[in-house]
């Protein structure tokens, strides 16, 4: 079950077209933001006795959270749908100001109350230093036009995401498109000398991953056609960031 609770923020009321507005300051004090406490509950076998459930806590940690931000993910998945928000979207473990692991009894821990829980504090996202100063220098490519982004690379992204979040008939429908475009682009590249095994490796993978999304099209993805998408965006992946270097040189 997923509880969904608005926080911190006092109401922000719209001033009477009569009332004199103020004059803007140089340093305005910080405005309360509003956030959302959103707690997942395990509605399965309760946790026999108070032991168990302390030894329950004394282990759970990251896995646990990773579930729960699962559950959190399919729910906004279903609010984009719904609302047709495009830019609605989901959450990351590093996107979230405090995240607890905890039991109690149901309408207790759905009021964000607990019998006991521990804050899990995270490590913080892990970059190999070797790649900070190349993402930089293409952000600043990208920023001031030096350098074009391909739709191929936007596309990836996006098959990434769906893979990770299990919506494996997406992935499927989105690689393929992304190959496609890779496929279309990538020959007249100005990196496209460094790539030439590359681009004959993407093709093949196209060729192979075209029955998967056939078969995704007709609503069903196989484990094999999984390992199939995985691998080939990750072959993609390697591609782009091989584009990505040479154009750094």
């Amino acid at each position: 079950m997923l509880v969904l609770a608005t926080l911190g923020a006092p109401e922000r009321r719209w001033l009477s077209s009569k009332r004199k507005q103020r004059n803007a300051r140089p340093e305005p004090e910080p405005v309360p933001v509003a956030t959302t406490r959103a707690t997942v509950v395990e509605v399965g076998d309760p946790l026999p006795s108070p032991d168990r459930a302390a030894a329950w806590l004394s282990e759970a940690g990251e896995a646990e959270l990773a579930n729960g931000l699962a559950v959190l993910n399919r729910a906004l998945q279903a609010h984009r749908i719904a609302s047709a928000d495009p830019r609605a979207r989901g959450v990351r473990r590093h996107d979230a100001l405090v995240a607890r692991v905890g039991y109690g009894a149901g309408e207790q821990v759905a009021d964000g109350q607990w019998t006991d829980a521990r804050e899990l504090v995270a490590s913080g996202p892990r970059r190999r230093r070797s790649r900070v100063p190349a993402t930089q220098a293409r952000l600043a490519a990208l920023l001031t036009g030096r350098e074009m982004a391909l739709p191929c690379e936007e596309l990836a992204l996006r098959a990434r995401l769906d893979l990770d979040e299990r919506r494996d008939r997406e992935a499927a429908l989105q690689l393929r498109v992304a190959l496609e475009s890779a496929l279309r682009d990538l020959p007249a590249d100005p990196a496209a000398p460094a790539l030439g095994e590359r681009i004959e490796e993407l093709g093949a993978l196209h060729a192979g991953l075209s029955p998967a999304a056939e078969r995704a099209l007709a609503g069903r993805v196989e484990a094999p056609d999984r390992e199939a998408v995985a691998h080939a965006l990750g072959r993609l992946e390697a591609a782009l960031r091989a584009r990505a270097a040479a154009l750094g040189q």
